[in-house]
């Protein structure tokens, strides 16, 4: 690659709260940034950045893949791209395996064909319910774990380099998402009741700023030649904090009690009440945001 040339990217799932804010980073660093989309998707998440990229609509078709590759020429491959849910209904586990097994399969390929060797892929933590080697908490874990399967053959048989990045849970200003600091920061602005789990779980938490320099760090990793064939890093605060002290250091940094109603929930089936602690860290990257830190961005956004 042409030193002069800005690095480029090819970007999956940038219509996501993690993918859209990495996208920015990425075209506020200077890359020549490519985003792949589903045809149709929203793009209000890259709105404000989206005249610097350049979007690529994706028919479904392992040809359409094969086009976007070619034409985006990256030197990196981000993989954020994902039908994420905890619960699902029969009707959801076609998309599912569409988004999460037969796009990352369609993706490999085309990157064999193109000769783009480096894809950075996002695994999760629920990979490994009960802290186990392997076990899923929710067959959306199971898709990505299969994808990882799939990806052992490429490494193994091509010239395919990857790094997986396991992500907890993350958080950070405009997330549309109904995860758990967004639920407490809502039921504290509008002052209404917020029916939990009795508590006793425990979350691993990070904001949006540190995830995003986790996948800055793995390129380079690429870029300066020192990653493996395949390597899979745990992006963890290597801190977790029960639910329950979670609403507390909230309400501490807030200044604001939280109308929650502890025990009106069951616990989920297949509840994470403790975490995988086993995953590898990646190599120079630490989380530089604290929680009290990352509540009070929340708060003041």
């Amino acid at each position: 690659m042409n030193r002069k040339e800005p690095r480029r990217a090819l970007v999956t799932g940038a219509t996501g709260f993690v993918g859209s804010h990495l996208a920015r980073r990425l075209v506020d660093n200077g890359w020549c940034v490519h985003v792949l989309v589903r045809h149709p998707s929203n793009l209000a998440s890259i709105r404000k950045f989206e005249d610097r990229v350049t979007v690529h609509r994706h028919d479904g078709s392992t040809e359409g893949m094969f086009d976007i590759v070619k034409a985006a020429r990256p030197d990196i491959v981000f993989h954020l791209a994902a039908f994420s849910s905890v619960r699902y209904e029969p009707s959801d586990i076609v998309p599912m395996m569409q988004s999460n097994v037969i796009f990352g399969a369609q993706l490999a390929e085309a990157m064999i064909r193109h000769e783009a060797f480096r894809l950075i892929n996002t695994g999760t933590y629920s990979q490994h319910f009960e802290n186990k080697p392997y076990s899923p908490s929710c067959l959306y874990a199971a898709t990505k774990q299969a994808f990882e399967d799939i990806l052992t053959y490429y490494t193994e048989a091509t010239p395919l380099q990857v790094i997986t990045l396991k992500l907890f849970d993350n958080y950070g200003p405009d997330d549309p998402r109904p995860k758990i600091l967004n639920l407490l920061h809502r039921s504290a602005k509008e002052n209404k009741p917020l029916a939990m789990s009795p508590g006793e779980q425990y979350i691993d938490i990070l904001y949006i700023d540190d995830i995003i320099d986790a996948y800055e760090v793995s390129a380079e990793r690429f870029f300066s030649g020192r990653a493996e064939k395949s390597e899979v890093y745990a992006v963890s605060s290597g801190t977790p904090i029960k639910l329950k002290d979670l609403a507390k250091t909230y309400e501490t940094v807030s200044g604001r009690k939280l109308p929650i109603q502890w025990g009106a929930r069951p616990y989920r089936e297949r509840e994470a009440m403790i975490l995988w602690d086993q995953g590898k860290p990646l190599p120079g990257w630490v989380a530089k945001t604290t929680l009290e830190e990352g509540i009070r961005k929340l708060i003041h956004s």
